[in-house]
């Protein structure tokens, strides 16, 4: 039976993470989401995996529709985390965007582009 967990350990919170995150991560991008991801190397080592979602208020003005994207974007993330390990890594640090002012029809159309993501980056 898979984990469909999203604990609190596996919640990208700190201030150093994110800001090391930032500064030597790589941007993927596929439809309306765009991920930043730092994988485990020798000169970046990352001992867990940590994900964190964030949404833009230049896209959605109002906090009710970025908290609902926000919902969305984490649901996808504990639905299909086997599937995210296994094209990003166990060892990871990223973090989700929707990158568009474009709202999604609904749960089914956000989890299709973030699928599709981690297919598109199982290929390369």
């Amino acid at each position: 039976m898979q984990n469909f967990k999203y604990p609190s350990a596996e919640k990208l919170k700190g201030k150093n993470d994110i800001k090391l995150l930032f500064e030597k991560g790589k941007w993927r991008t596929f439809g309306n989401l765009r991920i930043i991801i730092l994988k485990n190397k020798e000169n970046t080592p990352i001992s867990e995996l940590k994900f964190g979602v964030s949404v833009s208020k230049r896209y959605f003005k109002k906090a009710v529709d970025r908290n609902r994207f926000k919902r969305l974007l984490r649901e996808c993330f504990r639905l299909n985390k086997e599937l995210y390990k296994e094209s990003f890594g166990d060892l990871s640090h990223a973090m989700l965007f929707w990158a568009s002012s474009e709202k999604a029809a609904g749960y089914k159309e956000v989890e299709v582009q973030f699928v599709k993501l981690c297919q598109a980056q199982r290929k390369k």
